[in-house]
């Protein structure tokens, strides 16, 4: 029976020169669920369908039963990497940013694609964008729909709509204000594979080269959620992660607001994130979003309505009763090859 193709409502590709990834090898688990056939139905499902061999730790198929969903990963070595940018106005930004990003990537032997998601923008975003794309083979542009008149749907939705649309295992996120660097990727990518963590977390601590009224608001967001949510990430608000791509589908980034908590609740789900020093440069172009009018009131809310989230929050493992126990569901950051 042909599968329909399914599209997250949020977002609309502009330029795709990646092919629809086919179904997945049949697994010992097939009978339970089949693997989906494109990576839209990935995100409908909640499922990975595509993990490349240089993130696993054998290039067999493996799988991971968590709550109701079940994984079913294949390996995939010729696209490793979702390179993910939510951007909002950054017109003068864009073109440093992808030449950096290639430039960086291409010297790797990790295949790769880049999504930028333009977020309700009002500039030439739009125009740039599509020259870009005409320019580098790499990259996917998204367009986010339905966004409020004159602004965006948000760095959450905007980062949410990338996820779903990557095709990588692994998925990197960054700004698109160029503060990020890419040339701590590699790094962070090795460090991912190296700690076998679930997400890598940046932490630009060391080296904020930000301003004085920025600085200060991400100092009160740190101590809200540091005294309401326990959280012990020194630099949550850093954009700059890397995150399996089976572990960031369960991320609610549907929420407004919910890009500021991906640590903790990637923590909160039972996955492992590591944290590692990430280099981080002023904006020379295009304004800030953000500061302590428009961060203090709604970070201090966010932190309320996470913890609520919290603890309300039941697990929803389980096993199968009637069925040979293979393995638990647990540990979710922990998956069993199938032979």
């Amino acid at each position: 029976m042909a599968t329909r193709s399914r599209r997250p409502a949020a977002c609309m590709a502009l330029s795709s020169p990646y092919p629809t990834s086919p179904a997945a090898p049949v697994t010992r688990m097939a009978a339970l669920r089949r693997a989906p056939r494109s990576p839209d139905d990935a995100c409908t499902l909640g499922m990975s369908s595509a993990v490349s061999g240089a993130f696993m730790t054998d290039r067999r198929s493996s799988i991971r039963k968590d709550g109701n969903a079940l994984y079913i990963c294949t390996a995939m070595p010729e696209l490793a990497v979702s390179i993910v940018a939510a951007a909002h106005n950054e017109q003068e930004n864009l073109s440093r940013l992808l030449g950096e990003i290639t430039e960086t990537l291409d010297a790797t032997q990790i295949g790769y694609e880049v999504i930028v998601v333009d977020d309700g923008s009002t500039d030439r975003t739009a125009t740039v964008l599509a020259d870009l794309a005409a320019e580098y083979s790499q990259l996917r542009v998204l367009r986010m729909l339905n966004t409020p008149a004159g602004a965006g749907s948000g760095q959450s939705a905007a980062f949410g709509a990338g996820i779903c649309a990557a095709r990588g295992d692994v998925i990197v996120m960054l700004d698109a204000d160029c503060q990020n660097d890419p040339a701590d990727i590699p790094a962070m990518l090795d460090r991912l594979r190296a700690t076998g963590a679930d997400m890598v977390q940046g932490d630009r601590s060391a080296d904020r080269r930000d301003t004085l009224v920025r600085r200060v608001s991400s100092r009160i967001g740190r101590l809200s959620r540091r005294v309401l949510l326990g959280d012990t990430i020194r630099d949550t608000g850093c954009s700059l992660r890397a995150i399996r791509r089976c572990v960031a589908l369960q991320l609610p980034l549907q929420y407004c607001g919910m890009h500021r908590f991906i640590p903790l609740t990637a923590r909160q789900l039972g996955f492992r994130v590591v944290e590692m020093p990430v280099h981080h440069r002023p904006r020379n172009a295009g304004e800030t979003k953000y500061g302590i009018t428009n961060r203090a009131w709604p970070a201090l809310v966010d932190c309320l309505a996470v913890r609520w989230m919290h603890r309300r929050r039941r697990d929803t493992s389980y096993d199968e009763v009637g069925r040979p126990k293979t393995h638990t569901a647990a540990t979710p950051h922990r998956e069993k090859a199938v032979t």
